[in-house]
C-alpha cells in the first residue's frame, strides 16, 4: 500500500507532538513553519522527545526510525503536496487561519482533509468562502497529542459527513482517540467540561474555603483518581447499586442544592493575582518549563501503566 502524507503546519510544541503522533504510526510527515528559527530547532525537539517516549516503552521502533519519517520543509507547497490529511497549528488568530486555509484550499490535492487543531475557534469562522469548505474541520487535541490520545472533531454546518468519517478513522489508525462534536459550540467539548470544574475550583478559591493546594489535590487525589480510567457518567451509574437512576434519586437534591448556590467565577485581577502568588511560592516562574517536562513524563508513566494493563487484560481473554 502507497504510504500516506500528513502535513503538519506549525511546528510549535502541538504541531511537533502532532508530527509524532503520525510518525510513530507509520505515515510519511512534512512539517512546515512560517518562522525559520522555529522550524530549524523542531527535529531536534522531536528526536528528543521520542526518546523520550522509547525510555518508557512507548515505541516499539528505533528512534532514528520514527524521526526519518518527518521532513521539514521551506515552503507551504511543499509540504502539503499530495497531503491526505493537512494538520494546521498556528495562532488562534481567525484571520491568519481564514488566510492560510485559502491558501491550503487552492495548493491541496481535492481529496485531502483539511484540519485545524484550534481550542476555540469553529471551522465556520475560517472556512465559509472555500471551494473546499466540505473537506474542512476541526481536529482538536490535548496538550501534548503524542501523549494525550483525544481529539474532538467538528465540523462547520457545511462539512460533509464523509469528511468527519474518513478523519475520525485516520486518527484511530494513528492511535488517537477521536470523538465527534455533532454540532459546532464554543470551546467544544473538553474547554467546556474542563471550565465547568475550573470555573467551580477558582469560585472556592476566591471564596476562601480552601488554598489553591488543597483544591489541587482534591481533584488530583481524588476526582482524578477515578476519572483517569473511566469517565462522569460510567463513575455515577457505578456509585449507586442501582446505576444512573438510583443515583439520581438519592443524590439529585444534593446537586440541585449546589447549584441553586454556585458563585460563577469572574477572573478578577485580583484573585488572580492572589492565585499566581501562592502557585509561585511552589514553583518558580522560571521553572515552569521544567515541571512542564515534569508532568510529560509523568504521563508517559500514566501511558506505560496503561499498556500494560491492557495486555495483561488481552492475555486474560485469551486464555479465558
Amino acid at each position: 500500500m502507497q504510504e500516506r502524507t500528513i502535513a503538519v503546519i506549525g511546528s510549535g510544541r502541538i504541531g511537533r507532538a502532532w508530527a509524532i503522533v503520525f510518525a510513530r504510526s507509520g505515515f510519511a510527515v512534512r512539517l512546515h513553519d512560517a518562522a525559520p528559527h522555529m522550524l530549524e530547532g523542531a527535529i531536534p525537539a522531536i528526536r528528543e522527545s521520542v526518546g523520550d517516549l522509547t525510555s518508557f516503552g512507548l515505541i516499539d521502533e528505533p528512534v532514528d526510525t520514527i524521526v526519518a519519517r518527518i521532513t521539514a520543509c521551506k515552503t507551504l507547497g511543499e509540504t502539503v503536496a499530495n497531503a491526505d490529511l493537512v494538520q494546521e497549528n498556528i495562532a488562534e488568530v481567525v484571520e491568519a487561519k481564514r488566510a492560510l486555509f485559502a491558501d491550503l484550499d487552492r495548493l491541496t490535492k481535492p481529496d485531502a482533509l483539511l484540519a485545524s487543531s484550534t481550542s476555540g475557534l469553529p471551522a465556520s469562522t475560517f472556512t465559509e468562502g472555500l471551494q473546499g469548505r466540505a473537506r474542512c474541520l476541526v481536529a482538536h487535541p490535548v496538550n501534548p497529542p503524542s501523549l494525550v490520545p483525544l481529539v474532538e472533531l467538528c465540523g462547520a454546518p457545511w462539512t460533509a459527513p464523509d469528511t468527519l468519517a474518513r478523519a475520525r478513522a485516520l486518527y484511530e489508525e494513528a492511535g488517537q482517540k477521536p470523538v465527534v462534536v455533532n454540532r459546532e459550540i464554543s470551546g467544544f467539548l473538553l474547554n467546556r467540561l474542563q471550565g465547568a470544574v475550573l470555573d467551580e475550583a477558582l469560585s472556592l478559591y476566591e471564596q476562601g474555603y480552601a488554598s489553591a493546594a488543597d483544591l489541587d489535590t482534591v481533584m488530583r487525589d481524588g476526582l482524578a483518581m477515578r476519572w483517569s480510567f473511566m469517565g462522569p457518567f460510567e463513575t455515577i451509574d457505578l456509585n449507586a447499586p442501582g446505576g444512573v437512576a438510583d443515583y439520581a434519586s438519592r443524590y439529585g437534591g444534593t446537586y440541585r442544592s449546589i447549584a441553586a448556590t454556585r458563585v460563577p467565577f469572574d477572573w478578577p485581577a485580583d484573585t488572580l493575582a492572589r492565585l499566581d502568588g501562592e502557585r509561585r511560592e511552589v514553583l518558580a516562574r522560571d521553572r515552569i518549563e521544567e515541571r512542564s517536562r515534569w508532568r510529560d513524563r509523568r504521563l508517559m508513566a500514566l501511558l506505560a501503566h496503561r499498556r500494560s494493563v491492557e495486555d495483561q487484560s488481552a492475555e486474560g481473554d485469551e486464555t479465558a
